[in-house]
Order: structure tokens, then C-alpha cells, then sequence
């Protein structure tokens, strides 16, 4: 009787020790595959024309270079406008947008938009210098805003542009903009 019992718990352990030998063999095979495919697949990296450098994208936060750069495109879409693209000229800052903040921007680019349409004033910027916070996931444009009227310029004015941005997942997104008052050089040649 107890040969029979010790008979039977020998071969359900010989079963188990079976069942575990062919699984550990089907998972080093499915790891062996998967190393061979990590190994030779192709690294994706993409390229945009308008990237000086190589960037890259964490979920450990912004790297400067990419706050920069994203800021510029941004500055020069938002700040070049004239009244035949002002649609698309919405459009693509929307796109930018933070879900949190879309309602807000959408508003004082409708704003901007109404004030525009049906002029014939064009405004151009021209990028003089930025500075940028990765953690603070700020940016500052300091600039020239040349406003025309047809192709006669009008105004010329420095200008300093703070942009505030979210970073969720690996999607840096616009969460406003705003003007700044000029720098007061005065008190820095004291």
C-alpha cells in the first residue's frame, strides 16, 4: 500500500518536473528569439530638417536642447502671422496645445484671430535671443515684432514672449503664452 502511494506521488513529481522542463525550454527559446530580434533590428531615430542636432526624448523630463528647440518653432508659428493663413495659423498652434489649457489658448487665439481678419496687417518676428527652464518647463523669446501694413512697416518694437509648458509622458505641450514687460535696462548699468 505505501509502495503504491509512493508510486503514484513519484510520478505526478516526474510529470511536474516534465511540464516545468518544457516550459523553461519554450521561455529560453522565446528568449532566445527575442534577443536575436532586439539585436538586429534597426535603431528609429527621427529626423526633422529643421534639427541642427541629434535629440532625444525621455520620460525623466525635457532636455534643454528640445525645450529650445520646440520654443523657436513655436515663437516663429505663433508670432508670424498674417490674415490670409490665420485659420491654419490657429490650427497649428492648437495642435500644441495642453488638454488642461486647450479651452484657455483657444480663446485668446479667437481673439487674435477676430482683431486680425479682414486687416491688412502682417507681423513678423525676428528671434534675438531665449533662454530656457527644463524644470520649470518655461521659456523666454526676446525679439524684434515688426508690424506691417501691406508691405509698409509700421511698427518695429523689442519684445519679450514667455511661453509655459506641460510635460506628460514623452508630450511637451503648450499650456499658454503671454507678453512680458521690457526689460528695465536702467537698473542694470547701476
Amino acid at each position: 500500500m505505501f509502495a503504491d502511494i509512493s508510486y503514484e506521488r513519484q510520478q505526478s513529481l516526474l510529470r511536474q518536473r516534465n511540464l516545468f522542463a518544457l516550459t523553461s525550454a519554450g521561455l529560453g527559446i522565446a528568449l532566445v528569439v527575442a534577443t536575436s530580434l532586439a539585436a538586429t533590428r534597426d535603431r528609429e531615430v527621427v529626423l526633422l530638417p529643421t534639427l541642427p542636432r541629434e535629440v532625444t526624448v525621455s520620460s525623466a523630463g525635457v532636455d534643454a536642447d528640445y525645450l529650445e528647440l520646440v520654443t523657436r518653432d513655436t515663437a516663429l508659428v505663433l508670432l508670424n502671422r498674417s490674415p490670409e493663413g490665420l485659420d491654419y495659423w490657429m490650427g497649428e498652434i492648437l495642435k500644441l496645445a495642453d488638454p488642461v489649457s486647450h479651452g484657455q489658448l483657444k480663446a485668446d487665439l479667437v481673439k487674435i484671430v477676430a482683431e486680425q481678419r479682414g486687416s491688412d496687417v502682417t507681423q513678423a518676428f525676428i528671434i534675438r535671443s531665449m533662454t530656457v527652464d527644463p524644470r520649470g518647463l518655461t521659456s523666454e523669446v526676446t525679439g524684434t515684432l515688426k508690424t506691417f501694413v501691406g508691405a509698409q512697416v509700421i511698427a518695429s518694437d523689442d519684445r519679450r514672449f514667455q511661453f509655459t509648458w506641460t510635460y506628460r509622458g514623452l508630450r511637451l505641450s503648450l499650456a499658454g503664452f503671454a507678453q512680458l514687460p521690457p526689460k528695465d535696462t536702467s537698473k542694470e548699468a547701476h
